[in-house]
């Protein structure tokens, strides 16, 4: 009986995978406003009433790639030893890290670039906007200003802010440099302006 169990929460965590990386293949190809769910399920050889036992809307799909994406993000951080780098590695590890994976998946940039655009008033940005990289990105500013590594003179909000818009300007540049090359430039330049002397 606890073998059928297992079995049936197998088939369901391979069912939701299928449509997930379905999901990611074509907001990939078409674009998030031009996918449809029938299109998803079509990619992911399942009915379109699946799609349902998983998943409330497209919206609530591309919710749940971005946050993959940013819990993958934290585990690289962690992998690496975070306890033992200076708040600068870290965050320059959290940002290229976060580049590598905007990079690999193109389909997260406009969610990416949306929660930007909100970010005037962090409390309202819905839920379904944010991915929650900009506060990633905040709480190890947090910590190097707690630990006196970066400068406490500029709200983190601010420089959390500045490091969210490089992916913005860098999805948008006409520079001939790839995008992570592009990010780790910027990347440097800001931590040069935010370290303590």
């Amino acid at each position: 009986m606890a073998e059928k169990g297992g079995l049936r929460k197998q088939k369901k965590f391979q069912a939701r995978q299928t449509i997930l990386n379905a999901a990611a293949k074509q907001f990939e190809l078409h674009g998030f406003a031009n996918t449809s769910i029938a299109g998803i399920m079509q990619a992911a050889q399942l009915g379109v009433g699946t799609f349902y036992n998983y998943f409330s809307s497209k919206e609530e799909v591309l919710l749940t790639l971005s946050k993959n994406l940013r819990e993958e993000v934290e585990r690289n951080i962690l992998s690496a030893g975070a306890d033992n780098q200076s708040s600068a590695e870290l965050l320059e590890l959290c940002c290229i890290c976060t580049a590598r994976l905007i990079d690999e998946n193109r389909f997260i940039l406009p969610l990416f670039i949306s929660a930007s655009e909100h970010s005037d008033k962090p409390e309202q940005i819905p839920q379904s906007l944010s991915p929650g990289f900009r506060e990633l990105f905040k709480k190890i500013i947090l910590r190097g200003q707690e630990r006196g590594e970066f400068r406490d003179d500029v709200p983190p909000n601010i420089i959390s802010e500045m490091i969210h818009s490089i992916y913005q300007t860098t999805a948008f540049s006409k520079l001939n440099l790839p995008f992570q090359e592009n990010i780790r430039l910027k990347v440097k330049i800001l931590l040069d302006g935010i370290k303590t002397r």
